[in-house]
């Protein structure tokens, strides 16, 4: 198995829709970078917990942080925790209730998490977990203090234990029975996209309307297409 192939396991092996599932490292790798918000399911004090956090992934690891006295951030190393990303493409609209159904792209990666200690792999982190949701940033604000950074926890998880499911299309009944009930079926499109970016009241009126071209330049564009390095810093510049 090389590195185009995620090993399968029994939490990812697909049990069920065989035919929407992959266990291909590129089609994980295309989810992932679609996306900037996970969810990390953990055990609390013997009690499942579902968390939404921001994420990054560089090469092989994906990062997830907070502070250092998030429950679930500290209770996860040591044990195994589920990670999901989602992205929901349509609302599929079939004739029968029973057909309907949703377009969707999703990972699901697990494993046994690490708690980042090295000073270098820790700036490398979170430099992905800010470039992940907003490329060009890193490079345009203030790097974390010291300070800053021994109340922030960080969290690297090896991209080896996943599965990816994906559904796309029309709905499954156009050739059914119910096709003859003349009945309106088809997909209802879900499309997130950046608005104008809202200066902080905060900022004197000089920097107000100087919004910063890599964030200037997402507005109007879909929240679920990754953008891509070199244009985030083609358009900082």
């Amino acid at each position: 198995m090389g590195r185009d192939e995620l090993g399968v396991t029994e939490r990812t092996r697909l049990r069920r829709m065989r035919e929407k599932g992959s266990h291909r490292r590129e089609d994980l790798d295309a989810v992932l970078a679609a996306g900037w918000l996970c969810h990390l399911g953990v055990t609390v004090d013997g009690v499942p917990m579902v968390v939404p956090t921001a994420y990054g992934v560089d090469g092989d690891r994906l990062y997830v942080h907070g502070s250092v006295a998030s429950r679930s951030l500290v209770q996860a190393p040591g044990s195994t925790v589920c990670v999901t990303v989602t992205h929901v493409d349509g609302l599929v609209l079939a004739r029968s209730v029973f057909e309907h159904g949703v377009n969707y792209r999703c990972a699901m990666v697990y494993g046994v998490p690490e708690l980042v200690t090295d000073p270098e792999e820790k700036l490398r982190g979170l430099r992905a977990l800010t470039e992940q949701s907003s490329p060009g940033q890193w490079e345009y604000v203030r790097r974390p203090s010291r300070k800053e950074l021994a109340a922030t926890s960080l969290l690297a998880l090896d991209l080896t234990e996943a599965s990816v499911k994906t559904r796309s299309g029309p709905p499954d009944d156009g050739d059914s029975e119910d096709a003859e009930l003349g009945l309106w079926a088809g997909v209802l499109p879900v499309v997130t996209t950046f608005g104008t970016p809202v200066p902080d009241p905060a900022l004197p009126e000089v920097l107000a309307g100087a919004v910063p071209g890599h964030i200037a330049d997402r507005a109007g564009r879909r929240a679920d297409v990754a953008v891509p390095r070199a244009a985030a810093e083609a358009g900082e510049r």
